[in-house]
């Protein structure tokens, strides 16, 4: 049976970049505090679980080294450049054969079981994603048979239509499914609103 693999898409934590919106509502040092306590959470939820092979895609590619430091075993690769979409999409088709979820690492709420949802629902489906509150994603997940469908054309990121414009985008015929609706931290209402209620 091909490997399940699970990917955390990371932007190693810096001040001054990444989580501008945040950042300009609760302070540079609390934004990268917060980044990185959520990373260190996510690898303690995820990485261990036996049902998948969990990857670290960061950005920059030069933050490898830093991120192989963050839970051992974890390999890390780049993102390379480009846009999100452009990005991630290098990620999923670069990963080894068998069935693909990606996620995000601002999602508080995330835990191994809408992982393996994802992952089940992938039996039946070409494509799975995680619908966010706010219009966009936190989840993509692909089943990769034969080939990763073309994904991410044309679309409006960080807008309320990144979810719409993905859809929009994909050819006829391609299956979907969804998972639960959650919601990432990208400004300061979001942060306010879930951040307190996790121990942040």
């Amino acid at each position: 049976m091909p490997r399940r693999t699970l990917i955390l898409v990371v932007r190693v934590a810096m001040l001054g970049t990444g989580k501008r919106r945040l950042a300009r509502a609760i302070g540079d040092v609390a934004a990268v505090r917060f980044e990185r306590q959520m990373i260190a959470l996510l690898l303690r939820r995820l990485a261990t679980d036996r049902r998948w092979r969990l990857l670290i895609a960061v950005t920059p590619d030069h933050a490898r080294r830093c991120a192989r430091h963050w839970h051992g075993g974890v390999e890390a690769v780049g993102q390379g450049g480009g846009d999100l979409g452009i990005r991630m999409r290098r990620v999923l088709r670069a990963c080894p054969t068998g069935p693909v979820v990606l996620v995000g690492a601002d999602i508080p709420a995330l835990g191994a079981g809408q992982i393996w949802t994802a992952f089940r629902l992938l039996g039946d489906h070409d494509l799975v994603f995680g619908p966010a509150e706010d219009g966009g994603f936190w989840l993509v997940g692909a089943r990769r048979r034969p080939r990763l469908p073309p994904l991410f054309e044309r679309v409006r990121w960080s807008s309320p239509d990144a979810l719409a414009d993905t859809l929009a985008g994909l050819p006829r015929g391609v299956t979907i499914g969804f998972v639960e609706r959650l919601d990432d931290v990208d400004d300061g209402d979001a942060y306010r609103r879930l951040v307190p209620r996790r121990g942040f």
